[in-house]
This record gives structure tokens, sequence and C-alpha cells, in this order.
């Protein structure tokens, strides 16, 4: 027996699941064919070049044009490669990429062919979970594409990204938290459902804002696209892949970020619900016209991408990681403290607005001050550390304290003797040499000084 709760989901005849299914995998190829031309058209613009405009109209066939080229092309395996795991770490990874789609919904209840059916291929109690577990799982293609090329800068790119994106998927399935307490359900559809009178990221604010942050970092995408960074590790992962191996890698990649643009759609944006004023209209939520409300809240998102990769520079790893672990994910874990209390004083405690309004403040005076002392302590540790160099700058250095030569770090200072001084039995004392006369003057040459004298 299929639960009340979700309606039509598990009664679908045999027929309609495959037309789903298929439906599915053109719409997000589509939007994958799609999706690269309007990036390059729009970093064009952004650059003041032209992009692509000569293959179909507007350059529109540009993308299915270079898909076709890249399958066509020669394939080379480099000679260490493990080719078992070569061969299948690109299809974890695009496989991966089109079961997350298995819970988004797309729209209403319709009538296809007769039967009535939800724009949905399935769905059930933890819908989202079963997203993060499926993103979960590609990761396996992308470390293992990298282990198995049997290169260095692969499997550099391939550990970057698995910590990259284990590390952002923890701010994100916590941003997902507030959105149950909300919703009470982790269904996708019920979720959506839940949002008609106001969406989620307007209450939600700081969950909708986290997870923004961690969908970028989640799918490499500039500028955390640090795995693929090409001044350091020349193409990433996938540096030693070719022709159709290459092109899976890339649908991969593009068709995640059509899924977190869905996830956020779904989960913050009301899904395929009608945005106002639209949703005055009584018809903007019935048949399919909510289809194209999700299509275009999806391709905002989308934009959003491209726009970063545009204007924004790369960051730093330490500072990516830093920012993920120390920013992001105590932030979301207060953030759920904050949105638990409102919903215990709200339905238990039964406190008026006034008194919740109050309750929040002190929360937040209580954060800041917490914030206040952490960063007081922070800097009062990096002063001491600071005065603790100088210290050890000003000591006296000597190069030979641990039995072979050792050069001084930036600020030390230290007596020099030549050998050919020593072997002469010549003593002379040599003014201070500091590392930033060395640097300054790189022709010194104490050899010289020593004999001069």
């Amino acid at each position: 027996m299929t639960d009340s709760t979700f309606g039509l989901f598990g009664t679908d005849p045999w027929w309609l699941v495959i037309l789903k299914v298929l439906a599915i995998f053109v719409i997000l190829v589509l939007l994958t064919l799609f999706t690269i031309w309007w990036e390059r058209r729009v970093v064009s613009r952004m650059q003041n070049r032209i992009g692509p405009n000569r293959v179909g109209p507007q350059g529109l066939l540009q993308s299915l044009m270079d898909g076709i080229k890249l399958a066509l092309k020669e394939e080379i395996i480099p000679k260490s490669a493990h080719l078992a795991v070569y061969w299948l770490a690109p299809v974890i990874s695009a496989t991966m990429a089109f079961l997350a789609f298995a819970v988004i919904p797309f729209g209403p209840e319709v009538s296809i062919f007769g039967v009535v059916t939800p724009l949905q291929l399935t769905d059930f109690p933890v819908s989202v979970l079963y997203v993060l577990a499926i993103a979960s799982i590609g990761i396996y293609g992308i470390v293992l594409g990298g282990w198995a090329s049997g290169s260095t800068y692969p499997l550099l790119g391939g550990i970057r990204s698995s910590a990259q994106m284990i590390s952002y998927e923890i701010a994100m399935g916590l941003s997902f938290v507030a959105v149950f307490l909300f919703a009470g359900s982790m269904s996708t559809s019920q979720i959506v459902i839940a949002q008609e009178p106001i969406w989620f990221a307007v209450i939600l604010l700081p969950s909708f804002l986290i997870y923004c942050t961690a969908m970028v970092g989640e799918t490499n995408r500039a500028p955390f696209d640090l795995p693929e960074a090409e001044g350091e590790l020349v193409g990433g992962f996938h540096t030693e892949y070719s022709s159709l191996k290459f092109a899976l890698f890339f649908l991969a990649e593009y068709i995640n970020m059509v899924t977190v643009s869905a996830m956020a759609t779904t989960l913050f944006l009301g899904g395929y619900l009608a945005p106002w004023p639209l949703s005055l209209w009584e018809g903007a939520n019935q048949g399919w016209w909510p289809m194209l409300w999700w299509l275009i809240k999806v391709q905002i998102f989308i934009f959003i991408f491209i726009w970063l990769r545009g204007t924004l520079p790369r960051m730093r790893y330490d500072q990516f990681m830093r920012f993920g672990w120390k920013v992001l994910i105590p932030v979301s874990i207060a953030w759920i403290m904050i949105v638990s209390l409102a919903r215990v004083l709200r339905d238990d405690v039964s406190l008026t607005t006034t008194e919740i309004l109050i309750s929040g403040a002190v929360v937040i005076v209580l954060l800041i001050l917490a914030s206040w002392v952490i960063q007081t302590r922070a800097d009062r540790r990096n002063r001491a550390r600071e005065d603790a160099e100088a210290a050890a700058a000003a000591a006296p250095f000597d190069p030979m304290e641990a039995g072979f030569p050792v050069p001084p770090m930036p600020g030390q200072s230290f007596t020099y003797t030549s050998r050919r001084a020593a072997a002469q039995g010549n003593t002379i004392v040599q003014e201070p040499v500091t590392t930033s006369r060395s640097v300054e003057d790189p022709t010194h040459d104490p050899d010289e000084e020593s004999t001069h004298g």
C-alpha cells in the first residue's frame, strides 16, 4: 500500500515510469548543452568579447558540435593507469549526477495520456538525504579518477576535490536542518508544499546564504575550483583523461550545477510554485505552468554560477578550507540552535511575538559577545607569537649550532668568516650579515670582502 501522504507516488504504470526517466535524461542533457553555451556567451559579454556565434542561430549548436568533436577525438591512456578504475571513475561521476534528479519535483499533478501523475519520478520520506548520499558517492568518481591515472598532479587534484566536497557537504547538510524543522518533513514534494505561504529563503535567510556558498564549493566551480587550479595542478583530477571519458566528467560537473540549483529552488524558493505577483493568478500553480517557473528559478541560479566565474578570483586553498570549517559550519550550528529555540518557544512555551523577539535579541547579543571573546583571545595569541618571533630574531644566530650549516631565517643576522680567511689563519670579524642584505644585493661576495680586508 502507498502512504497517503505521498499521493500517487509508486502507482504509475511501467511505461509512464520509463517515459519520466527518459524525460529527465533529455532535460538534463539539453540543460547541459544550453548551460555551456550560455556560460560562454555571458562570460564573453563580461570580457567584451563575442563568444560562440557561428554554429547554429546565435551559436546555439556550438555545445553539441563540441560534444561530438570531443567524443570522436583520439583517446590517450597513460601506461601507469589502473585500467579498470580508470574506466569506471567517469562512469560513477556521470551516473550519480543523473540519479540525484530522481526526487526533484518539476511540478504538481498533471494528466499524461489520461493518467494523473505528479511531475516527479519518485519521492519518499527522506528524499533530501537521498540526494546527499548520491552526491557523496559521486565523490568516489573524482578521487578514483585522480588515483587511477597513475600521475602526481591528478592524484593531488583528486585529494583536494574529495576534501573540499566532503567539507562543504557538512555545511550544506546543516543548512537543510532548519528547512526540515519548518517543513516538518524531509520529502522534497512536502517541502515545496510547505512554502506556499512564504518561501523559506525569506524566513530562513542564513540557511539560504550558507547553502548558496556551500553549493559553489560542492560543485568545484570558480572561485572555488581549486581541485582544477590550472596554475598549480595542470587540470586537476581529469588531467590524464581525454575523449569520451573527459566528456563524462565534463557532463557530470554541469549536471551537478543543475542539481544543486534545483535543490536550492526546491528547498528555499518554493520549487515549482509561482512567485508573487504571478501567484495571484488562480491557474499559476496548476497544469504545466509550474514547470516554467521551476526552469526560470533554476536558470537564475545557473546564471549566478556563471557570474561568479566571470568576476571573482580563485581563493587560496587553505583560506577556502578554513572558511568552510571555521566559519560556515559554526555559523550553521549556531543558526540551527536559534531556529530550534524559536520553534520551541512558539509551539510549546506559547510566548508572544514580543517575548520571542526579546529572546532572539538576547541570543544574538550572547553570540556577539562570544565571538568578541574568541577574537580577543586569538589576537592575544597572535601578539604573543609575534613577540616570540621578534625575540628569536634579535637573539644571536649560530649557523653551525645543529652541527651542519643552516641558513638564517628572515630577520636573523650572524657573523661570517670565509673559508679562505680561516684557512689562512686570519681572524676577521665581519659585519653582521642579514638575509635581507643578500636578497637586496645578490652580487655581494663575502670572500672578496675578506680578501680586500
